[in-house]
């Protein structure tokens, strides 16, 4: 016989059989209403309940609030169009033709799945990494780029002064529009780089060689990508030369734009400063300047002239990294100008797994640098796990200085600190050593 035994609460009691109910009861009755919680009684708010939450601060206007309130690259950029003409920012933001290589660029780290450890103690993140023999505190440098004090009157002096001040490595280039001395005067404690174009006149890339060497710069980074220029079509669109004209376009441009014409119009006429006054197209001087002939034994002498380390910017596929360090090059820089030359061309965030391989085969310490397509700290810590020693910013550090000069390239940088500690943290790595290829999966589109 099976027994069915009841709870032992006082409180419940059997159920009336079904033959005790009256035919009335029959349907069940609604439940009583439970009592509303006090908290959702509706009430006439009280003062020191609304005092705490009346905390109106007073509208900041200066450049380091505005600045400060940018929480990523992006919003940099935004600052940056607002405040800078047309013609300086688009040469800055565009790329060559259909601008394809830098959109697949900036996709290609979009395109990745981070993948954390856990239960890792993350309670201090050290970003310092070593590159090419010296220190840097943070696993990134500035890039070299041209023209930059047509972005923002403070150019090259605020990029460095700013590299500085971060412990990273700044890279003058050689259409820059201050001089390698005043660059080094600027930041004297600063690691200073310098980019070279090897020109058809070789003894004025001598003589720019020598001078960088004399101002202590340690690296020399030579850029190989340029034979002829690329097809940049907003600066053909926008008429852009060196200087800047002043058309009835500009003109109209500057009343919406009247600071950056104010620092133009009141500051040193804009040149550059390693090169002849010239006036013109960059791409007209590019064609005309720089050496379409070169070849690996053009690498050699560069070895045998420069004794400091010797980087290769521009390489494009495998075989050409391997190729430029058996000619000497201490390390390479993954590039493809940021996309201004050649459109459709290799990204370099997809070709970094394949260089690793290789250098790795080889037994080869040189050093792998990546740049083109950065916007963010987890843009820098995915090619770091992939197995880039250092990367470099170009655009991103742009926006930075013409959103706000010296101080909008300490934000960028800021940014980028804070972006690629919280990603370290957050994927169970506390230092850059820790970050392998399995952090991070290439997702198949």
């Amino acid at each position: 016989m099976t027994h069915t035994i009841q709870p032992n609460n006082p409180e419940v009691t059997a159920a009336p059989d079904a033959t005790d109910v009256p035919a009335t009861d029959a349907v069940p009755r609604p439940a009583a209403p439970s009592a509303v919680p006090a908290a959702l009684k509706r009430r006439i708010p009280k003062y020191s309940d609304l005092a705490p939450l009346m905390q109106f601060k007073k509208p900041e206007f200066s450049r380091e609030a505005r600045l400060k309130r940018a929480s990523t690259i992006w919003d940099l950029r935004d600052m940056a169009k607002r405040r800078t003409p047309q013609a300086p920012f688009d040469y800055t933001d565009g790329a060559a033709e259909g601008e394809i290589t830098l959109r697949r660029a900036r996709e290609a780290f979009l395109d990745i799945e981070f993948r954390p450890g856990i239960l890792r103690n993350v309670s201090s993140i050290d970003l310092s990494t070593n590159i090419l023999g010296k220190p840097s505190r943070l696993p990134v440098g500035i890039a070299p780029t041209g023209f930059t004090r047509m972005m923002h009157s403070e150019g090259e002096y605020a990029g460095s002064q700013a590299a500085e001040a971060a412990g990273i490595p700044y890279t003058l280039s050689t259409m820059g529009t201050a001089s390698i001395e005043d660059v080094a005067a600027a930041a004297p404690n600063g690691r200073n780089w310098f980019q070279l174009y090897l020109w058809t006149d070789r003894d004025r890339s001598l003589e720019l060689i020598e001078r960088a060497a004399k101002a202590g710069n340690d690296t020399l980074m030579v850029t190989v990508d340029t034979a002829v220029a690329g097809a940049r079509l907003r600066d053909v669109r926008n008429g852009m030369t060196i200087p800047p004209a002043l058309t009835i376009k500009t003109v109209l441009d500057a009343s919406y734009r009247p600071a950056w014409w104010f620092n133009f119009l009141t500051h040193e006429p804009l040149t550059f400063a390693s090169l002849s006054r010239y006036t013109g197209t960059v791409a007209d001087l590019i064609n005309s300047m720089f050496d379409p002939t070169l070849t690996f034994e053009d690498l050699d002498w560069l070895r045998e002239t420069w004794k400091g380390k010797l980087v290769v910017k521009g390489i494009q596929t495998v075989e050409d990294a391997r190729k430029v360090v058996d000619h000497g090059a201490d390390g390479v820089v993954l590039s493809n100008h940021g996309g201004r030359q050649l459109d459709r061309a290799p990204i370099p965030f997809h070709l970094l797994p394949g260089v690793k391989e290789a250098f790795t085969k080889d037994n080869s310490d040189a050093a792998i640098m990546l740049d083109t397509g950065i916007m963010s700290g987890a843009d820098i810590i995915a090619a770091l796990a992939l197995g880039a020693d250092f990367t470099l910013i170009g655009r991103a550090y742009l926006y930075g200085l013409m959103a706000g000069g010296r101080a909008g390239v300490d934000r960028t940088l800021q940014i980028l600190e804070k972006d690629m500690a919280r990603t370290m943290a957050l994927l169970g790595v506390s230092k850059i050593s820790e970050l392998t290829p399995d952090h991070v999966r290439l997702l198949n589109k």
